[in-house]
């Protein structure tokens, strides 16, 4: 698996499909497809703050100082606000770029565990498995977002011009 390319082809779509967000109208944001906790504003801000968050589950924390832990943490948190208006979505699509970039860094290192303690139980997980959830989530909800959108008619965002063959074409392969 080519994890690099897979990553960067994520970065790209989620990118793209996401700032398509700053050309709809505020209400855009509001719509859902069948869950109105899943409207196009949170499933964005989700989609980011994931990245984030996976991210923030490949680095070695062993080596990290308390401030840059704090550092790290705000970063994370800062992750979990919406975009308010279509306006603000360039603030959201900062936060994924520094995402991606810690996501593609991480992917570059060599296979290993990632432990982490969840209620009182130890997980670990290979690196591996954590970079093609991170894919595989934003995926999902890429998805799910234009879903969303479709179902209350805004339909200018087409999925097939941001799959893999897209990148490869616009990218090369």
């Amino acid at each position: 698996m080519d994890a690099e390319k897979l990553l960067k082809h994520m970065a790209w779509a989620n990118l793209e499909i996401i700032g398509k967000l700053q050309n709809l109208p505020d209400s855009a944001l509001d719509a859902f497809s069948t869950n109105p906790e899943w409207t196009v504003r949170e499933i964005s801000r989700h989609i980011c703050s994931s990245a984030t968050w996976y991210g923030w589950r490949l680095l070695d924390k062993s080596q990290l100082s308390q401030p840059e832990l704090d550092s790290l943490q705000k970063k994370l948190d800062a992750t979990e606000i919406p975009a308010e208006t279509a306006q603000q979505i360039p603030i959201l699509l900062e936060k994924m770029r520094e995402a991606d970039a810690v996501l593609l860094e991480a992917a570059r290192l060599p296979e290993g565990v990632i432990e982490r303690e969840v209620d009182g139980k130890r997980i670990v997980r290979g690196r591996s498995t954590v970079i093609s959830q991170a894919i595989h989530h934003a995926t999902e909800h890429r998805a799910q977002l234009v879903s969303a959108l479709e179902v209350r008619g805004f339909t200018s965002i087409n999925l097939d011009d941001y799959d893999l063959w897209a990148y490869c074409d616009i990218f090369g392969e």
